[in-house]
């Protein structure tokens, strides 16, 4: 699997805490955000260097990080086939890839700490998409996402 990371200046710490340890792990990590503390990185700038890799196939997921997770979350969803939840609970790392099919987790340094964010990151990366649900589960499940990718197709609002 492909992973991509990145971080504006709000995110650094954590993003390289939750980098080295998926690194430990074995993971195939990619930054493409901050890469030191001098030459700071707006959040726009970091979801977007992610977003623009998830289109092209580049990277499979990607892990985007800010203060809060707000910002990375909101600019990383307007690129198309982008799906990023921004979270702070491990419960919901792991349910956006399993019931949402999330490719892109959003954390906040100033609400997620280091082991927190670490543990989001690999429950998020264990998961996949329906794995363990009843075929009547799946079905609805798929169905979901598959609604979700029409209204994208359309660019419509309700």
């Amino acid at each position: 699997m492909r992973v991509g990371i990145a971080s504006d200046v709000s995110g650094f710490r954590l993003k390289e805490a939750v980098k080295q340890n998926l690194i430990k792990k074995g993971y195939n990590i990619t930054d493409v955000g901050q890469t030191s503390e001098d030459e700071p990185m707006m959040y726009f700038d970091a979801a977007s260097n992610l977003a623009k890799k998830i289109q092209t196939g580049e990277f499979d997921r990607g892990i985007v990080i800010c203060g809060t997770g707000a910002g990375v979350s909101m600019i990383a969803n307007k690129f198309k086939g982008v799906y990023c939840v921004a979270c702070e609970s491990v419960f919901t790392a792991e349910k956006i890839s399993l019931i949402n099919n999330a490719n892109v987790l959003a954390m906040g340094e100033n609400v997620v700490s280091y082991c927190m964010g670490t543990e989001m990151a690999e429950r998020w990366l264990e998961s996949k998409w329906c794995q363990g649900f009843e075929p009547e589960r799946k079905m609805k499940n798929e169905k979901g996402f598959a609604v979700l990718q029409q209204i994208e197709a359309q660019n419509r609002l309700f």
